[in-house]
């Protein structure tokens, strides 16, 4: 199965239009027992989230998952830092490319694989305001060009 295939639950559709994405990566998430169950429930907020590197593991911050309507009081703290599971060349690669300036890992989208839930993160380089709007202006002609030839 190609990386990002499963069950989708949340994207963040903010990132394309804020990044450019030059390489993906698709990373397990170390959770508790309440927080996959939010997650397959689809209550996850991926907007603000960010990856970062700390004694050589990945975290995944700022990504909101919901508490579990029928948890107790062993629910999870919703915006609490989760341990993204990769390979050591992938943290390493990934680690390297960050450093330099402009660049980050952010993730995509989040997905029900084999039963784990997985995170599409990708390195990303953020885009100009004039990008933005060019990339707005390419995808609006597109959509013109495949229109009129949809009619012939």
């Amino acid at each position: 199965m190609p990386k990002g295939a499963g069950k989708l639950v949340a994207q963040n559709k903010k990132a394309r239009h804020d990044y450019t994405i030059l390489e993906t990566y698709e990373a397990g998430l170390a959770l508790t027992g309440t927080e996959i169950k939010s997650i397959r429930s689809g209550r996850i907020n991926l907007k603000d989230g960010f990856v970062r590197f700390t004694n050589g593991e990945a975290y995944l911050f700022n990504v909101h998952i919901s508490p579990y309507d029928q948890g107790n009081l062993f629910n999870h703290d919703p915006l609490r830092s989760r341990k993204l599971l990769l390979h050591r060349r992938q943290i390493d690669k990934l680690y390297g490319q960050a450093k330099n300036k402009g660049m980050s890992v952010i993730p995509l989208k989040v997905y029900i694989k084999n039963g784990y839930a997985k995170v599409l993160i990708g390195l990303a380089k953020g885009k100009k305001e004039y990008d933005k709007r060019e990339t707005l202006k390419r995808k609006d002609q597109e959509r013109q060009i495949q229109r009129v030839l949809k009619d012939y």
